[in-house]
């Protein structure tokens, strides 16, 4: 970048805070442009000078750090990263916090928290950087979430448990900074019973079988958090646990899921790229693969490697992302077929699986 990304640090502890600024400090694009120990205070601050990130903390006197977000967002949106030790034990809260409009979490321990923050300086500028790129928009105070239709509706259908056992397409999906939301707009998109669907989304460990639950009561098909050896059936979707890697694998027309350790894989675990290899190797043609927004280059050596198998290869454009990284990394590397925007995404996978078109939401 041509000049420093100036951070405004929100956190009542000065510890946090006194820590906080010396990472900044160190980085050579990076600078704390002041700091604040609650939301009333940080209101002064801004309206003096405005940052380019904020990094926030949830528990704060005065006034919370989500009422704060929200009423951040609903009227002046900048780019956010929680940082919060309530992330761990308290994930419905942090899962709320993107859902009004953060762009990253970092999650601090209750104890320790000069240390972690010192270990974690490369992933903490990261999300800096990332949440600098990110286009943030305004988002309503309130919004109506659609009910979820009732459990017959996925499994009432007499085919399931035929389509359980000759699984012909799977899809396979890739996303970072952004990808919460991304990820739900692209999953209600669907009918109770799309092809079987797996995902990584780079997220903490403790955050995705909350992620998961939340998706499961929005979207007509299914979702979890991936555990060994689930199968992948038409209807559901799995997504990667935290901090565990996510292959897809294939025993004769049954495709299944492996929920393994490793070492990071683009600095991620789980990884894209590991998903999608996987998926190149034991789908290959019967695969399409989505790469969706986010920060860094994970995912565009195994979407390269899918195409080469022949699978469908989707992409979402500049447009529609919050950061353009990780598609425009895929599409340099030619591994793509296809560039769209999101709200286009469902409907061309499912014309991909040869399945009927996707109802207009």
């Amino acid at each position: 970048m041509d000049r420093r990304i100036k951070v405004l640090v929100v956190d009542d502890s000065a510890l946090v805070r006194q820590t906080l600024t010396e990472i900044f400090a160190a980085a050579p694009d990076l600078e704390v442009m002041d700091t604040a120990s609650d939301p009333f205070m940080a209101a002064e601050k801004l309206r003096r000078d405005i940052p380019d990130v904020i990094t926030l903390d949830i528990e704060m006197p005065r006034m919370d750090g989500l009422t704060f977000l929200q009423k951040l967002m609903s009227q002046h949106p900048l780019p956010v990263v929680i940082c919060s030790s309530l992330a761990a034990n308290k994930s419905e809260t942090a899962l709320k916090a993107l859902e009004y409009g953060a762009v990253e979490i970092i999650t601090k321990p209750r104890l320790g928290t000069k240390k972690f923050l010192e270990e974690s300086r490369v992933r903490i500028c990261d999300a800096v950087r990332a949440a600098a790129m990110a286009k943030v928009r305004r988002i309503p105070e309130s919004r109506k979430i659609e009910p979820k239709l009732t459990a017959d509706a996925v499994l009432g259908r007499p085919a399931l448990k035929a389509m359980i056992q000759t699984t012909e397409k799977v899809v396979v999906v890739g996303a970072s900074t952004g990808g919460t939301e991304a990820i739900r707009n692209f999953l209600e998109a669907f009918p109770p019973d799309a092809p079987g669907i797996v995902i990584v989304q780079h997220m903490p460990e403790h955050f995705t079988a909350a992620f998961a639950k939340r998706l499961d009561g929005l979207c007509r098909l299914s979702v979890k958090e991936a555990e060994d050896n689930d199968t992948v059936i038409r209807g559901r979707a799995l997504i990667a646990p935290g901090n565990q890697h996510l292959l897809l694998k294939r025993s004769g027309a049954r495709y299944y899921v492996e929920v393994k350790d490793g070492p990071l894989v683009c600095r991620h675990r789980p990884s894209v790229d590991v998903l999608f290899r996987s998926a190149a190797r034991y789908a290959g043609k019967n695969a399409v693969g989505v790469i969706m927004t986010g920060m860094g280059d994970d995912g565009a050596k195994g979407m390269m490697e899918m195409k080469d198998a022949g699978a469908k290869t989707i992409a979402q454009d500049e447009k529609s992302c919050v950061v353009f990284g990780m598609p425009l990394e895929a599409i340099k590397k030619g591994g793509v077929d296809k560039v769209m925007p999101l709200e286009e995404i469902a409907r061309e996978v499912m014309v991909s699986c040869n399945h009927y078109i996707v109802k207009q939401q």
